[in-house]
């Protein structure tokens, strides 16, 4: 039988596989978090890295989905604010969106690495709280079910220009230091794997988190 949320729309099951990925990142976090000791800041309530737009997969969407499924059980009325926060955002946004504002998938030309796209779209909605964090409180509402760019933000991770910190964190490091707390959170690229079945399935693209919780 298919999930559907109260006003009855239908709802994707997560691929299975999923709760192996998040088992793995979080064990990743949680020793990088060990070994990054005082150079990391990041606690409740600091909220850096959830204002400005940035593109989740279609995994992420999904999970972001099946939270706000869960807590529409146990407590309406916070998500309907999540929703009535994203449906803000999208309207807010969406005059410069780059992308479908109907489906919300961004254009393939934004997450191109160097392009003039990317650029621009790096510097799209800078401003832009997301619609899951709490205002009142600083909190993520969907914490669990948050996206694997939330997940891994903080400690030490490399992507193409090396390793990245948070601005806040590992203040006084040494570069070797700061090597030392690296973070691999995917080391056999399970994500790939699931996001593969799920386009098989119809699921393409990325988008942003206003879009998957609308």
């Amino acid at each position: 039988m298919a999930l559907r949320y109260p006003c009855g729309m239908a709802l994707r099951r997560l691929p299975a596989g999923n709760g192996a990925l998040i088992q793995i990142v979080d064990a990743a976090l949680a020793d990088a978090v060990r070994r990054s000791g005082t150079w990391l800041e990041c606690r409740p309530g600091c909220t850096q890295c959830c204002v400005g737009v940035f593109a989740i997969n279609q995994l992420d969407a999904l999970r972001l989905q099946h939270g706000l499924f869960a807590l529409e059980k146990t407590d309406p009325e916070r998500a309907a604010r999540i929703r009535s926060r994203a449906q803000d955002s999208i309207e807010r946004l969406a005059a410069q969106f780059p992308g479908n504002v109907t489906t919300g998938v961004l254009d393939t030309a934004v997450l191109d690495d160097g392009s003039e796209a990317e650029e621009r779209f790096a510097e799209f909605a800078n401003d832009e709280p997301c619609p899951v964090l709490d205002p009142a409180t600083g909190l993520c509402e969907l914490y669990e079910a948050r996206p694997m760019t939330c997940r891994t933000f903080g400690p030490p991770t490399r992507a193409a220009g090396g390793l990245g910190v948070c601005e806040l964190c590992f203040h006084g490091a040494t570069d070797d230091q700061i090597a030392s707390c690296e973070m691999v959170a995917d080391p056999d690229d399970l994500e790939s794997n699931l996001l593969a079945r799920l386009e098989k399935k119809g699921l393409r693209g990325q988008t942003i988190v206003a879009f998957a919780v609308r």
